[in-house]
Order: C-alpha cells, then sequence, then structure tokens
C-alpha cells in the first residue's frame, strides 16, 4: 500500500531528483497577479522546497508546513527564509484570516480535505486564493518506448491500487476539492513540457514515487539503459485556482 513516511525516508534522494515545475505554470501564476511581494503564503505539504524556493523569490512571505522532520530540516537549510511549521496540515491552528494564498504543490491527495478544506477557508483573507497544481510524471497522450516499458511494470502488480480518486486526474481532484461547498475552481489550466533523463535520473525520480517498489524502480532504470541510456520523458502540470464561497 502507499505509504506517506516513503519521501521521509528517501529525504537525501528527494530534493535533487524530483523536476521543478515548469516555467510556463510559474509565468501564469505572476500573470494572474498571484505572485506579488509581500503576499503572505501557506504552503502544505512543502517538502524540500520545489515550490517554496519560487515563491520566496517572487518575494512571497511563505510559511511552510511539512510533517517529515528530514524533509523540513533540508527545507530549512535550503530556503532559510521560509518559516517552517513540522507537523500534518491536519493539526495545525492555521489561524483566520491570515493569509493571501495557499498552496497545496502536488501534496494535496496527501490531504484529509474534511479537515484541511475548512482550514484552509478560514486561514484566507476574504480576497485569498487556494492554488493547487502538481506534476503529472508520464503524459499519457504521448506515448513512447519507455512508457511501454514502465507500463509493463505496472502490469505486473498484485497489489490494490492507492484508494481513491486517481491523484493525478484534475477532474476528480477538482470535484474532491469543491464538494463540500467551501471553494469554487476556476477552469484547469494544463502546461505540457518534457524532459531528458538518463538511468540514475529515473532511479532516483523513482525512487520517491511511494507507490513504486525497489524492484519496479530497478526495472524502469535498466529500461532506459536497454533503450540507449536515455529517454525523453513527456510531462504534463495541472493547476487549479480555488476561491472561498
Amino acid at each position: 500500500m502507499v505509504d506517506p513516511g516513503h519521501f521521509e525516508r528517501y529525504a537525501a534522494v528527494y530534493a535533487g531528483a524530483r523536476p521543478p515545475y515548469p516555467a510556463a505554470l510559474w509565468e501564469e501564476l505572476r500573470r494572474a497577479g498571484y505572485l506579488t511581494p509581500g503576499r503572505r503564503v501557506l504552503e502544505l505539504g512543502a517538502g524540500t522546497g520545489q515550490a517554496t524556493g519560487p515563491l520566496l523569490a517572487a518575494g512571497l512571505a511563505v510559511t511552510a508546513v511539512e510533517p517529515g522532520p528530514r524533509l523540513a530540516e533540508r527545507l530549512r537549510a535550503t530556503h532559510p527564509a521560509a518559516s517552517v511549521v513540522v507537523a500534518r496540515a491536519e493539526d495545525v491552528d492555521l489561524g483566520e484570516a491570515q493569509y493571501d494564498l495557499a498552496v497545496a504543490a502536488t501534496s494535496v491527495h496527501w490531504l484529509d480535505l474534511d479537515v484541511v478544506l475548512p482550514a484552509v477557508h478560514r486561514a484566507l483573507t476574504p480576497a485569498g486564493t487556494f492554488l493547487v497544481w502538481r506534476n503529472v510524471f508520464g503524459d499519457r497522450t504521448v506515448p513512447t518506448p519507455f512508457r511501454a516499458r514502465v507500463a509493463e511494470v505496472v502490469a505486473r502488480r498484485t497489489r490494490p491500487p492507492r484508494p481513491g480518486p486517481d491523484a493525478e486526474d484534475a477532474v476528480q481532484s477538482v470535484a474532491a476539492l469543491t464538494r463540500s461547498g467551501l471553494f469554487r475552481a476556476d477552469p484547469v489550466r494544463t502546461f505540457r513540457w518534457s524532459v531528458d533523463l538518463d538511468a540514475d535520473q529515473v532511479w532516483r525520480l523513482f525512487t520517491t514515487f511511494s507507490d513504486w517498489t525497489p524492484d519496479e524502480v530497478d526495472a524502469v532504470a535498466l529500461a532506459v539503459r536497454d533503450l540507449g541510456g536515455v529517454v525523453t520523458e513527456h510531462y504534463l502540470s495541472w493547476l487549479v485556482e480555488l476561491h472561498p464561497c
């Protein structure tokens, strides 16, 4: 089963293995006026700071909530300007009307929305926005020989899939985020991009995926070597803007 402690065990790998969010996503946030210097941001599930760094660089004041002590230690070391809270988002008193933005970057599927959504709703100012986005590793609309090999590995699994809605599916995510009636969503924005990865980079990246076993990670790294040593991965990122009702 999916293990939320997985990221903590691989904290040393995580920071360098996960690719950054695409420039087009940050440009959209800038165009929409969210990256205004001085705005107060609550980031949920910050990890080692893949979103924290650009938010700080844009001049925002970031409070980053991260439950993993090892991940939080790396987050503090890399981004000392952030205020880091080591706790589950469900266990933190987020206060009332304290933040202009809340952000969940490839983390919302780990949150108990029944607890977190009301807390975020209270924590945002009346004009605040909850921004939810994620990287989807493997654009299903772009078949490649490497993705065929990945599919073969997944097809051999006998363990049950992760319970609940598909975390990579923006439509299902929006439904879960708006079901309470606390937030309404703008149309989903999607950004497609690609990156070249060698076998070691693929091994480190797939190691950080919580539903992949070591044997499966080794199998996809071997696939890269079989396919010439470098593969082009086609990814997408989606962005949802949620406004308090």
